[in-house]
């Protein structure tokens, strides 16, 4: 038995919270002795709709286990898995490998998410039943790095998708718009020689897609959010009952393309940074619920990819240890709630990716809890828990701590310090 003394659930009153095996027991006052947890808020445990872990096949970037542990480290409980490895997760037989690994780590629930198309290609679909069928029961399925660019492709992939009431996570990025991009397309561009990368060609494709998704009636999901005109397209699809959900990342929440003046590879990411219209209206899409959830699309890179000039830099950056601090920030300097906070990392994550036994911080449900010290002040630095160390919030100071991370009635993190493992 575990208990959590005097926490604060999504910052109300402070009350206790006994666990028995893997299974919230009671919340309430008990004269039972616990954790002190004075000071705390305690939200269900994170949900990230979009991590790469990188294997099988490219572990000197990340493997499942360091990103799990970056995970946990984080807050998150639930980690989904993308699917660019090598080989591609594309059949039974990869997503049911991914799936087994984080099982044998132990530190999170790792989802694995299937490919769209074979090999990522984007020309035929991939083995999409027979991964729903597997042990891992895929219904997330995405191309992510990617785009999913045949409309036809596209149209068959959401058809199936509804059958199974999965969901298709799509990488909005034009690829006939973007050929040798840099960064975004704009006067800063031009001044550094970048060749630019347009708004618009995130745009069409999510009105392309939101308009397939609203002819099937399938469910369909943005990843990384980064323009003002796709929030406006999202919410367009919404206010037509198109089944559209949309997240975004930390690092287009704060961060936008000024930083690109340094030609430091550590900001190169796909999508790139935005313009400070783009990243206040990203904010505020994230306070009134257009966009739905915050995807870290965690990007672990080896050393020699990001210590390279900028042109021959790899994209992506590393964001699980960072996110909560980075929404605590945003969301709640807009004037938005720890409720809120829970619905953006943890509920609505859940419940896009299916997962009825995370999201829910209630007496009967798994015990999945992230306990954060709201008070504390940090400063970011490159170490962590990810086999890499490309964060571009290195040097910056952000509110928050997870102190505590709970995965299934056991501590992962505990004391600011993630668990060792047998």
């Amino acid at each position: 038995m575990t208990v959590l003394k005097s926490v604060a659930i999504l910052g109300g009153s402070p009350t206790d919270i006994v666990i028995e095996k893997d299974t919230i027991a009671s919340i309430g006052p008990t004269t039972k002795p616990g954790v002190d947890c004075s000071g705390l808020v305690a939200l269900p445990g994170l949900v990230d709709l979009h991590t790469h872990l990188r294997q099988p096949g490219f572990e000197a970037s990340e493997t499942v286990l360091s990103g799990s542990r970056s995970g946990a480290a984080g807050g998150y409980t639930a980690l989904f898995a993308m699917a660019n490895t090598m080989p591609v997760a594309d059949t039974a037989s990869v997503v049911e490998q991914v799936l087994d690994l984080g099982q044998r780590a132990g530190y999170v629930q790792v989802q694995p998410i299937g490919a769209v198309t074979k090999g990522l290609a984007g020309t035929e679909l991939a083995a999409l039943g027979s991964m729903a069928r597997s042990k891992a029961g895929v219904r997330v399925f995405s191309d992510d790095g990617m785009c999913v660019y045949d409309p036809a492709i596209m149209l068959q992939a959401l058809q199936f998708v509804k059958q199974i009431g999965g969901v298709l996570a799509q990488h909005a990025q034009e690829p006939r718009l973007t050929e040798g991009a840099q960064m975004n397309d704009s006067a800063l561009a031009t001044e550094l020689g970048l060749t630019g990368w347009p708004s618009v060609a995130e745009e069409s494709i999510i009105a392309r897609d939101a308009l397939l998704a609203e002819k099937t009636g399938a469910r369909l999901h943005i990843c990384h959010l980064t323009t003002a005109g796709a929030v406006d397209v999202v919410r367009w699809a919404k206010k037509r009952g198109i089944f559209i959900t949309a997240e975004v990342t930390p690092h287009h929440l704060l961060l936008t393309e000024e930083l690109v003046r340094s030609y430091d590879p550590i900001y190169k990411v796909n999508p790139p940074l935005r313009q400070v219209e783009d990243t206040v209206a990203l904010q505020e899409a994230l306070v009134d619920g257009t966009i739905d959830i915050v995807g870290t699309d965690h990007a672990p890179h080896s050393e020699e990819k990001k210590d390279c000039e900028w042109e021959n830099a790899a994209f992506g950056m590393v964001g699980l240890e960072n996110a909560a601090s980075v929404v605590q920030q945003v969301m709640l300097d807009r004037g938005a709630s720890w409720n809120d906070v829970a619905r953006v990392l943890s509920s609505k994550p859940a419940e896009i990716g299916g997962l009825s036994n995370q999201g829910r911080l209630e007496v009967g449900a798994e015990a999945n809890i992230t306990l954060i010290d709201p008070s504390a002040s940090r400063e970011i630095t490159r170490q962590s828990h990810s086999a890499s160390t490309n964060n571009p919030f290195n040097g910056y100071t952000l509110p928050g701590q997870v102190v505590h991370t709970l995965f299934r009635g056991g501590f992962t993190v505990q004391d600011a310090k993630v668990v060792e493992r047998d």
